[in-house]
């Protein structure tokens, strides 16, 4: 029958300020954002492995003031701690310029440890870790 997919293709975080989102992002996830534009959109993707192993979804910044604007009220996206503890990357949320909304908690022993946080869009995101 084909390939089984995931049931979250990709995700697009909004934003005001590509530069700014960019450097953000970089900065708390220690990642390389490559920016692409297509006519009036930019988006700025987020590294992904190519491997089969890889789990997760893939996405990408987006900045088109006519139709995505940021949101603390919406989707919630979670991204999961490149380190294995999210305590790392919450350790980088302010200094990049965004707020931790709630600091890391454990969700049960099976399923880890989350966090929240605004971006420097104003957009409310999610942290995961298993530790």
């Amino acid at each position: 029958m084909g390939m089984e997919l995931q049931t979250v293709g990709w995700f697009e975080v909004p934003v005001l300020d590509m530069t700014r989102a960019v450097k953000f992002y970089n900065a708390v996830f220690k990642i390389d954002i490559k920016v692409e534009q297509f006519g009036p959109t930019a988006m700025g993707w987020f590294p992904f492995p190519q491997s089969q192993n890889a789990s997760g979804a893939s996405g990408s910044l987006i900045h088109n003031p006519d139709h995505y604007k940021p949101s603390d009220q919406g989707a919630l996206v979670y991204f999961n701690s490149r380190s294995g503890n999210l305590s790392d990357e919450l350790g980088r949320i302010e200094d990049a310029g965004g707020v931790v909304l709630k600091s890391k908690t454990q969700i049960s022993e099976e399923h880890g440890y989350m966090a929240l946080f605004k971006d420097s869009e104003g957009n409310r995101v999610a942290l995961h870790s298993p530790k």
